[in-house]
């Protein structure tokens, strides 16, 4: 969809994903009360970098799109908002060291690079329990959250998902992988 080296979208490209964003936007009122897109549309077209990151997490199947506007620090919050964990982020260990200390069975990379490379942020578990109170995510999915650095340093990762109608956080080694685990980001605009 971009130019990979130079992390830019063609003036068709950005029209489509502005307008992709907008209807999501308008289909999706109850994520983002009293907030209108001119606005936003506003700020997004005075960053490209942004752009080019939303468009990452269209491309790998996030269906981002406001969830709410930081007050204090004058940024929308984007967050995946597709119903299941993005396909184009699953089968995915936690990060580049639980990648390095599989000795087979690699996956093909890790949520913690993928989201550096997107420029985005992989969201906490305080953030995915706020996405958790606008629908029902990840009910047959699952996604890594941000791991605090005492887990992460004895070797787990943490991951969520939704099963009967709660919010679940559990743990698991961080170089493990599975077919419906994905992970969900963030980015500030």
């Amino acid at each position: 969809m971009a130019n990979e080296n130079k992390k830019e979208l063609s003036p068709v490209q950005l029209e489509a994903l502005i307008n992709t964003l907008k209807d999501r936007f308008e289909k999706n009122m109850n994520r983002h009360q009293g907030l209108q897109w001119s606005e936003i549309q506003t700020k997004l077209e005075k960053d490209t970098y942004k752009l080019w990151s939303l468009s990452e997490m269209e491309r790998t199947g996030g269906e981002p799109d406001v969830i709410g506007y930081d007050e204090e620090a004058g940024e929308y919050l984007f967050f995946d908002c597709v119903s299941e964990s993005p396909k184009g982020r699953r089968s995915i260990c936690y990060d580049r060291e639980g990648l390095a200390s599989r000795k087979e069975h690699k996956p093909h990379h890790n949520a913690i690079d993928m989201t550096a490379e997107m420029g985005i942020e992989i969201l906490t578990e305080e953030q995915y329990r706020e996405l958790q109170k606008l629908g029902s995510f990840d009910t047959k999915t699952s996604s890594w959250v941000k791991t605090p650095a005492e887990i992460r340093k004895l070797g787990g990762a943490l991951f969520c998902d939704r099963r009967y109608d709660q919010v679940f956080l559990y743990h698991n080694g961080a170089e493990s992988y599975y077919a419906v685990r994905g992970f969900r980001g963030m980015l500030k605009v």
